[in-house]
C-alpha cells in the first residue's frame, strides 16, 4: 500500500528547535533511517513541500507555514493519489506531556491549526495522526504527577520557542520513538502501530 509520512512544522531555520517543528524533526529522523535525506532535496515539489521517496513510502515537509498545511496536504493527494488512510501526519500537540506519543486513526483536530487545516483541506477527519507530546508549560502541584491545567506561558508563544535545556534528553528520546512508531505504521499498519506505541 503507498504511504505518505506527514511531518508538519515551519519552515525556516529560525523555527527549527521549536515545539511546533518536532514533526519535521521525527520526519527527518524517519528519511534519515530509510538512507532518504531532505537535504539532497533542497527543492520544493510541485506542491510546495519538501520530498523523498523510496518505493511506495513517501515523505513530505510541507513548506507553507503550519496554519496553511492543507494546501500542501491536498496538492500532495491530487498528484500521488494518496487515500486518507494512507496518510501518517505528525505533529506536536501540547495537551500531552512531554515525551509522550499518542497514535490515533482519525477524530478532531483538537485546536491545532495545522491539522485543522489538513482535515479541512481533505474535507474528512479520518486521518491517522501521530501526536507528539511537548506539554502545555504547566506548573508542577504538590501531589506528584499532577499539573496544574492552567499554562504558565501564552500557547502560540509556547510553541513558537525553542525547548529547554532540561527538556532536550526527554525530547531527543520522544523523537527516535516517534520515528519507530513512523516504521510500524509504514510496514505493518495503524492497528499494530497503535497497539506497540500508545501506552
Amino acid at each position: 500500500m503507498p504511504r505518505l509520512v506527514l511531518g508538519l512544522g515551519n519552515p525556516g531555520s529560525q523555527y527549527r528547535q521549536t515545539r511546533h517543528n518536532v514533526g519535521f524533526r521525527v520526519v527527518e529522523e524517519f528519511a534519515r533511517r530509510q538512507g532518504l535525506s531532505f537535504e539532497d532535496e533542497p527543492a520544493r515539489d510541485e506542491c510546495g513541500s519538501r520530498v523523498v521517496s523510496q518505493g511506495e513510502l513517501t515523505l513530505a515537509l510541507p513548506q507553507t507555514f503550519m496554519n496553511r498545511s492543507g494546501y500542501a496536504a491536498r496538492c500532495l493527494v491530487e498528484v500521488h493519489g494518496f487515500a486518507p488512510e494512507e496518510i501518517l501526519v505528525v505533529y506536536d500537540e501540547v495537551a500531552l506531556p512531554l515525551g509522550r506519543l499518542r497514535l490515533r486513526r482519525g477524530g478532531s483536530p483538537a485546536g491545532h491549526r495545522g491539522i485543522e487545516s489538513i482535515l479541512q483541506q481533505l474535507r474528512t477527519d479520518q486521518i491517522p495522526r501521530l501526536r507528539l507530546g511537548v506539554g502545555r508549560g504547566e506548573r508542577p502541584l504538590e501531589n506528584e504527577g499532577e499539573i496544574d491545567p492552567q499554562p504558565l506561558v501564552n500557547l502560540a508563544d509556547f510553541v513558537l520557542a525553542p525547548f529547554a535545556v532540561d527538556e532536550r534528553e526527554t525530547v531527543a528520546a520522544m523523537i527516535l520513538r516517534a520515528a519507530d512508531a513512523c516504521a510500524a505504521w509504514a510496514a505493518d499498519g495503524a492497528d499494530s502501530a497503535m497497539a506497540r506505541f500508545n501506552n
